[in-house]
């Protein structure tokens, strides 16, 4: 049995870029207790592949994290293999709001320590002791409250395209980084409603639980994330409080949200929210860049990676090799070689 992809991922790009195949977009994420996260991970692999799902998977002690795209003709038939598992019948599933079916092009499971990388010690708090999640339509009304703050969860890169309004918005690399800087933004705070969003919620379970142990009283949170607070707002005809695009974790970078544009090009500094990777491998800064420098810089951050992506694929790899870019994988978009990131 095969349990991970033996196909090159570029093969599969291109494959799944010319399919005309109609996949859904979703993720999901349930804390559950797994005994044998390796066993599961195999199991899921193997089911996942022969429901045909694409997608990033994480899988711990704690739970699963999931980030996928399913055939679209075989959805029923998805939804009921969940409702059926045993670990994850009752997982909330965020269908995308814009959706190409181009977001994964292969299957990738992995087991890691946690599935998300908050680095908490859960042992010393009740994460199950989590904020009151909240409707769009409770979500717009708490927000209205001056006795209420409103927190953006999400990293830098994140917020820069889009987030909702009157928002704090700290200015981080990683999850792990906001919760202590938050807690001490807010020390003297703890008597307001505490008002939290992020992408799908996930951030949010954990946080939510973690600021109720520090100490804050009114703790809330926004169901299913800004992916299900768009869906509510569109089918619900309630007032849209989220400005710009909302970032997403695969090959689309982002779903539009509202029409504005908050953020610029880093490279020209004129108005855009597109985000692309640069096209040198031994790059792949993800960064916002406009259709005309995308022409100008032939997709690249900079003239110096221009040149090297020009170069024989053979002294591209000799300039690769032996490279550790550490937690730079973090710092997206910082960058010296783009003039205009804030």
């Amino acid at each position: 049995m095969i349990l991970h992809n033996r196909v090159n991922g570029k093969v599969l790009k291109e494959q799944i870029k010319a399919s005309d195949e109609k996949r859904v977009t979703l993720s999901f994420y349930k804390y559950v207790k797994l005994s044998d996260p390796q066993d599961f991970r195999d199991k899921l692999y193997n089911d996942y592949s022969n429901l045909g799902v694409y997608g990033r998977i994480y899988v711990a002690n704690e739970g699963v994290n999931a980030q996928i795209s399913v055939p679209a003709e075989r959805y029923e038939e998805y939804a009921e293999y969940m409702n059926n598992s045993e670990q994850l019948n009752g997982a909330h599933l965020n269908n995308a709001i814009e959706d190409d079916g181009k977001s994964f092009f292969k299957l990738k499971i992995q087991v890691r320590k946690k599935i998300l990388a908050d680095g908490l010690n859960d042992t010393t708090f009740d994460v199950t002791n989590k904020g009151v999640h909240l409707t769009a339509e409770d979500f717009n009304k708490l927000a209205e409250d001056p006795n209420t703050i409103l927190l953006d969860m999400r990293n830098h890169y994140e917020t820069e395209v889009g987030h909702f309004k009157d928002a704090i918005c700290p200015d981080v690399d990683t999850f792990r980084d906001s919760l202590p800087i938050i807690e001490e933004m807010l020390e003297d705070k703890k008597d307001k409603n505490l008002l939290m969003y992020c992408t799908g919620g996930i951030r949010c379970e954990k946080a939510s639980a973690y600021y109720k142990h520090k100490g804050f009283k009114n703790v809330f949170q926004l169901q299913g994330g800004i992916i299900e607070y768009a869906r509510q707002v569109n089918e619900q005809g309630i007032e849209n409080k989220f400005i710009g695009k909302n970032f997403v974790f695969d090959e689309r970078l982002g779903e539009r949200i509202s029409d504005d544009v908050i953020s610029h090009c880093h490279q020209c500094g004129k108005p855009c929210d597109d985000h692309t990777n640069c096209k040198n491998d031994g790059c792949h800064l993800l960064f916002i860049q406009c259709k005309e420098c995308a022409e100008k810089y032939e997709g690249c951050c900079s003239e110096e990676c221009v040149d090297i992506i020009h170069l024989p694929e053979d002294e591209q790899k000799k300039i690769r090799q032996g490279v550790n870019k550490g937690r730079q994988v973090f710092k997206k978009g910082r960058s010296e070689k783009l003039t205009f990131k804030k």
